[in-house]
């Protein structure tokens, strides 16, 4: 029987991520504590010899925004609604740019054993919103890997869509932009059409992390189909901790290693992922929570075998012999 595969995944945005959503104003202290807290997130990593994806927004990247403006590609984003674009965003407001700019904790990130720096698009970029163009993706794309590679000699091989937003088009563009791997949504239908969402699709996520409403979060291993990169579904996203019920984190931690170890006992692959920017209301918290989450990883590898992936390692162990 195979070997259990815990793989985790990290939306590294800071602000980029919720620009279009959350005012920033106010919540500066947020992302400062998010800064503090992902050293910290990776020396638990490396202490507990995990493979990790952070899955980083190449604006983050950025020194300034004069390097912002140099790395940005000439061809932005068409969004019939400008309320999704990340440029009109940051030239329409006066922003604290360490919530915005991170390239100190992307080396840091590169320097830790195990971790892989792979793509959240340059410009936290929405495939489903109306208005745009493949080739404005496409562009995006290639903005994201000459960042990477000028400033961080790394050659990006993962891609996480912002806001889990992706089509078929899309997958063939990351494919051919030589992505070899994707995270993508569970097969549950509260997962599906993310950008149709709603209270009633979020409640109901939001519920299957407490108990089991939808199909079973693990799986087996796919090989990919030609033209397109290996397609590594999402098993549980890890809810921020919660200060005032104290009863949900016990139960979503529970449901969690519930999950894991089914996932070792039966040879499949979980696929936990979560936002560094997830532990800045309640860090001390929030990481003893990651703690407990790895503490039974290694229980699940002491007594099954079950191993550390990051998503591109996974993609390319998966591979039939003679592929690549």
């Amino acid at each position: 029987m195979n070997k259990g595969s815990l793989i985790i995944s990290l939306d590294f945005e800071l602000h980029w991520g919720r620009f279009d959503k959350t005012p920033l104003k106010g919540n500066e202290a947020y992302y400062h504590k998010t800064r503090e807290v992902v050293p910290k997130l990776l020396s638990l990593f490396a202490d507990y010899k995990l493979e990790v994806t952070w899955a980083t927004v190449g604006m983050l990247m950025a020194e300034n925004l004069e390097e912002w403006e140099w790395f940005s590609p000439a061809l932005k984003p068409g969004f019939s609604s400008p309320q999704y674009s990340a440029y009109d965003w940051l030239k329409n407001t006066r922003a604290d740019h360490h919530c915005l700019f991170a390239p100190d904790l992307v080396r840091e990130i590169i320097r830790t054993p195990g971790q892989e720096l792979g793509s959240h698009t340059f410009a936290h970029y929405y495939t489903r919103v109306p208005g745009q163009l493949a080739g404005e993706f496409r562009a995006d794309l290639l903005a994201a890997r000459h960042i990477a590679k000028e400033k961080f000699g790394t050659d990006l091989r993962s891609l996480v869509f912002p806001r889990n937003q992706y089509h078929t088009e899309a997958l063939q563009i990351a494919g051919a932009l030589d992505f070899s791997s994707v995270r993508t949504n569970p097969g549950d239908w509260f997962w599906q059409d993310p950008e149709k969402e709603g209270w009633f699709k979020n409640g109901i996520r939001a519920a299957d992390s407490l108990w089991p409403l939808g199909s079973r979060t693990s799986f087996q291993p796919a090989n990919p189909s030609p033209g397109f990169p290996s397609l590594v579904p999402a098993s549980r996203f890890f809810r921020p901790y919660q200060q005032r019920l104290p009863w949900l984190n016990r139960m979503k931690i529970n449901r969690v290693k519930v999950e894991m170890e089914t996932a070792a006992q039966k040879g499949e692959v979980y696929h936990l992922w979560w936002h560094p920017h997830n532990h800045g209301h309640y860090p001390e918290q929030s990481l003893q929570e990651v703690k407990i989450i790895l503490d039974h990883f290694l229980r699940c590898r002491e007594l099954y075998g079950m191993q550390s992936y990051s998503i591109s390692r996974f993609a390319e162990d998966q591979l039939p012999p003679g592929r690549d």
